[in-house]
Order: C-alpha cells, then structure tokens, then sequence
C-alpha cells in the first residue's frame, strides 16, 4: 500500500470514527421518556464487584475447569 492510499484509509477511519462520537452525543440522556423507571443506583462496592470482581472470578472459573478437564496431557 502506498503512502497516498495509506492517508486516504486513515482518514476515512479518522472521519467515521469522528462522525459516530459527535452522532451518539449523550447530551439526550437527560430527557426522560415516558415509562422510565430507573430504580435504585448501584453503591461503590457493587459497582465495583460488578464490573471488576465478577470478571475476574468467572475468568479463573473457566481457567480452572479448563485446566481440570483439559486431556490432552499424557497421564503418568
């Protein structure tokens, strides 16, 4: 790829990804609609176990099953 195609693909990705942030501007989400409930936040511990302790104990969930049931090692 020469550098002419190289600044024209850069800049087709540079403007989409400029066109898609300015079209998903959340200056909306403050406008209710009708039927919204919310309900209760979430504190800083849930949100946190949420989104980071979750994750990381379901990953060594799989990794440990993966490890027990993995077969291809040879048995002594």
């Amino acid at each position: 790829m020469d550098k002419k195609n190289a600044m024209r693909a850069g800049a087709v990705a540079a403007g989409t990804t400029l066109m898609m942030l300015l079209m998903s501007s959340p200056a909306l989400a403050l406008t209710r609609d009708a039927g919204d409930d919310p309900g209760p936040g979430l504190s800083a511990m849930e949100t946190i176990g949420l989104y980071v302790v979750a994750p990381i104990v379901l990953f060594l969930v799989i990794t440990g099953l993966v490890m027990v049931l993995d077969k291809s090692r040879k048995q002594a």
